[in-house]
């Protein structure tokens, strides 16, 4: 059986401890200080990062621990997940509901079961591969800005100790929506960031997290199909659980308005290629490299069990909104680079005020009301609003590609 912690420790990170392993240890009493007996409530907790998450917090014994996602199946493997794992503490009030937080009943369950202590938002669109049109654009704003800010609104009337909404390291100079949405949503944290505790974090791609492209090779295996990747796009990985760390001491330690990111270095990158031929060899297979998707598919048609060679087709990246690089802080940014070993934080930079912010969405909201804006539109407000933001713009998009 394919040992997925292990093979990342061994082909990805290329770390058998965690990055957060000696900060986690710093600061382990302040942790346990703010987080034990606490209520808890996870927005989007059923994805990779949520869930681990929610197993790096339940290790300093939270009070109560209510998780939302929409993703009725995910929460039902979080709690499979969590009372099967020998010696994992679980609160005796630990609730799942699978529903929008942005729904009515999310607002009763704040009502009825808050304050919480410490809330965290998971919830987003995080694929480039989401932004093909019009529609799925104005979903994902939606998603990654317009409810989230309505999730502020929510918490204003009772503010928590402490809320963490995640970001991407592709809002710093973004060049796809999805980044611009999520630099978008930074710039609401930090107007909000006023009236109460919040931080938020950005890192690296989550090596095998839920819809990722090496995940992606588990599955075109399990179906006999061809594995299929770009071979030049080169990119940071940080574990599962080292992403959820990464957000629980952001969470926990960081000042209102931080923004965290990981300290890692540029000869740590690894292209997508690398981990799919990596995979193949410890399953016991050696690639065979296709020429083209049509190939790739026919062989992968015929291909059976015992054979030596599994079909891959690798290729340069041609699609929208692919950065060529990865970086967490731009060139303008304030960083504490000492606080923490492993991390690095953005301090607070001039911020939007909340009349900004207001002004900003009532422009989103009326784009959205017309009955058909453009993509181009969307593109050309969200760069009015995001100095620096250029989309990348191929006329090809990732659904084009296997």
């Amino acid at each position: 059986m394919l040992d997925i912690t292990q093979f990342i420790k061994d082909h990805i990170t290329h770390r058998q401890d965690s990055l957060l392993k000696a900060d986690l240890e710093r600061y382990g009493e302040e942790l346990s200080q703010r987080i034990t007996g606490k209520s808890v409530l996870v927005v989007g907790g059923a994805g990779t990062i949520g869930s681990f998450f929610i197993k790096a917090i339940l290790k300093y014994r939270p009070g109560r621990l209510f998780v939302v996602d929409i993703n009725e199946n995910g929460l039902t493997e979080l709690v499979r997940d969590l009372r099967s794992t020998e010696g994992a503490y679980i609160p005796d009030t630990f609730l799942t509901y699978p529903v929008n937080f942005s729904d009515k009943v999310f607002e009763k369950i704040l009502r009825n079961e808050g304050p919480f202590h410490i809330v965290a938002n998971f919830a987003a669109h995080k694929h480039v591969r989401s932004e093909k049109d019009q529609y799925s654009i104005e979903a994902m704003v939606e998603n990654n800005v317009l409810k989230a800010k309505g999730l502020l609104d929510l918490l204003s009337t009772a503010p928590p100790e402490r809320f963490f909404c995640v970001s991407t390291d592709k809002a710093a100079n973004p060049v796809n929506v999805m980044g611009a949405s999520k630099k978008l949503m930074e710039e609401v944290i930090m107007a909000y960031s006023r009236q109460m505790h919040i931080t938020t974090a950005r890192f690296a791609n989550v090596a095998f997290s839920q819809g990722s492209l090496p995940a992606g090779f588990l599955e075109r295996l399990n179906k006999r199909q061809p594995f299929s990747s770009p071979s030049d796009v080169k990119r940071y990985f940080v574990s599962p659980q080292e992403a959820g760390e990464l957000c629980l001491l952001a969470c926990m330690l960081g000042k209102s308005g931080d923004i965290f990111f990981p300290k890692l270095k540029e000869e740590e990158m690894v292209t997508f290629s690398s981990i799919a031929v990596k995979l193949l060899a410890t399953l016991g297979y050696l690639p065979d490299y296709c020429g083209s998707e049509a190939e790739a598919r026919q062989k992968a048609a015929k291909w059976k069990v015992g054979d030596p060679a599994y079909p891959v087709y690798f290729f340069a990246s041609d699609t929208d909104g692919e950065k060529a690089y990865e970086e967490f802080y731009t060139d303008d940014e304030l960083i504490d680079w000492h606080s923490f070993e492993a991390l690095g934080v953005i301090k607070s930079t001039q911020a939007r005020t909340i009349g900004e912010v207001e002004d900003m969405f009532q422009r989103l909201h009326q784009l959205f009301k017309s009955e058909s804006p453009d993509k181009a539109q969307i593109v050309r407000l969200l760069a009015g609003f995001i100095p620096g933001f250029e989309h990348i713009e191929t006329g090809k998009g990732l659904d084009q590609k296997m």
